[in-house]
């Protein structure tokens, strides 16, 4: 017998080295090289790839739209870009029982009306997900489930099924007899996923993968597992709480971004009609500390609330922190409100909060960041109805947003009459029951709340 052969896998970008090293000698990472034990793999396996394809002129190429599979679910086939296209990859990760099965379980249900599906459940027992269908009353008569964890196996059901859907749950708990190394390791996981892409491609079978994550909230495994797939998802917000966020990261067949909402019940997920009111504080009248944005995610504009604490410090160094916001972007903004506002701030702790879970992460936040903090700093709140928007340089401008119109039909849509935005911004015809307050620079905007007070 071959006496396995250690080698040393990167988790980041999959490469595999002969010895340890504290740095990855191919992607430059720091303690990413984890041991694993392989033998000798027959060169057969990557037979199927061997067929060379002929050059070919792009302008010759015939290009023509996918067909998607709608899941059923208005939310996910928002985030998905429509539905499912046949030979897709997607990868969904998110922390533990945050809803990934509970999701997908519904998904498949509800496809197994029009199409032939097929759930592989490696984490589960085949009696747990019936308990669960029959919990959350699902009618999953027509939907095939397989309890197997060795991919040679899920590979033959996949040949002998034909499924048009499957999802595997979870792509770290399924091996390959070929590697020696346990399930879950980098080797298997890259393995794994590269043979069922390649099913994927070859059978025009969708395949949906669940991914684990790590501590930090990303898809645990090699990096390249997220280059491999068509579609990465990712589950936010609190598990506490009774609101899930679905978003796109990776998309190849729609919108980067994409949010998906939905409330958790005792019947499974449920999409959010209007997603605006959930980010919305219901507050009876005006307080410091509270500004309205309107953020673009995906072709979705929403309506969130930023709140901000502005504090006497108590300590040497007072705190900056900010929850589902960039926290360098507010080291930045308070600089700028010194150095072009003369507001001061290095004597104050300044807590930063988006309201309900949201991330957000484009700058067009900037502005309501600044207006909420100098609210609670001056402790009056901002004019009633006012929803704003637009990036703040360092050196003091405000500048544009993109698709700000569609932004602020969203805001009138709901009710609000004021809105302050950049000047780039402002739209050529006026829009019904929404006042414009148009401004280029920092001081400007804050001289025109003054005004308007």
């Amino acid at each position: 017998m071959a006496k396995a052969k250690t080698v040393f896998v990167c988790s980041e970008c999959g490469a595999s080295s002969p010895k340890w090293e504290g740095k990855c000698p191919h992607c430059g990472e720091w303690n990413t090289l984890h041991e694993a034990v392989e033998a000798g793999v027959a060169a057969s396996r990557f037979a199927p790839l061997a067929g060379a394809s002929p050059v070919r002129s792009l302008a010759d190429i015939e290009a023509r739209e996918h067909a998607r599979q709608p899941t059923g679910i208005a939310e996910f086939d928002r985030v998905l870009g429509g539905g499912l296209v046949a030979g897709s990859v997607v990868l969904i990760g998110g922390d533990p029982g945050i809803g990934k099965s509970t999701l997908l379980l519904q998904a498949l249900v509800s496809l197994s009306n029009a199409v032939k599906v097929l759930y592989v459940t490696g984490e589960e027992s085949a009696e747990q997900v019936a308990l669960r269908a029959r919990r959350l009353e699902l009618a999953s008569g027509d939907v095939d489930l397989l309890a197997e964890i060795r991919l040679e196996a899920i590979t033959d059901a996949l040949a002998r099924h034909k499924p048009a859907v499957a999802v595997i749950d979870s792509i770290q708990t399924l091996y390959s007899s070929q590697l020696t190394s346990a399930p879950g390791s980098v080797s298997q996981v890259r393995e794994c996923a590269a043979q069922l892409t390649r099913i994927a491609k070859q059978t025009g079978t969708a395949i949906v993968l669940i991914g684990h994550v790590t501590k930090d909230g990303t898809l645990a495994g090699p990096r390249v597992l997220e280059h491999i797939v068509d579609t990465v998802l990712y589950f936010e917000g609190d598990t506490h709480s009774s609101f899930r966020l679905v978003r796109a990261f990776k998309n190849r067949y729609g919108a980067v971004n994409e949010l998906g909402v939905f409330a958790m019940t005792d019947r499974g997920l449920r999409g959010v009609a209007n997603p605006s009111a959930l980010f919305l504080s219901q507050h009876e009248q005006n307080v410091p500390g509270s500004c309205v944005m309107a953020t673009q995610e995906g072709t979705r504009p929403l309506l969130v609330e930023i709140q901000a604490l502005v504090d006497t410090a108590h300590v040497p160094n007072p705190r900056r922190l900010s929850v589902g916001l960039e926290a360098t972007r507010l080291a930045m903004l308070l600089a700028v409100m010194h150095r072009h506002a003369g507001v001061v701030t290095f004597d104050q702790d300044v807590f930063v909060n988006a309201v309900g879970g949201v991330k957000i992460t484009e700058p067009a936040a900037d502005l309501a960041v600044l207006l909420a903090i100098m609210s609670s700093l001056n402790n009056k709140p901002l004019p009633k109805g006012l929803v704003v928007f637009g990036e703040v340089g360092l050196a003091g401008e405000i500048r544009p947003a993109p698709r700000g119109q569609e932004r602020l039909r969203e805001a009138a849509k709901l009710g609000f009459s004021l809105a302050l935005i950049p000047r780039a911004n402002a739209p050529r015809l006026p829009i019904e029951g929404l006042e414009i307050w148009a401004v280029d620079r920092v001081d400007a905007a804050l001289a025109r709340l003054r005004e308007g007070h």
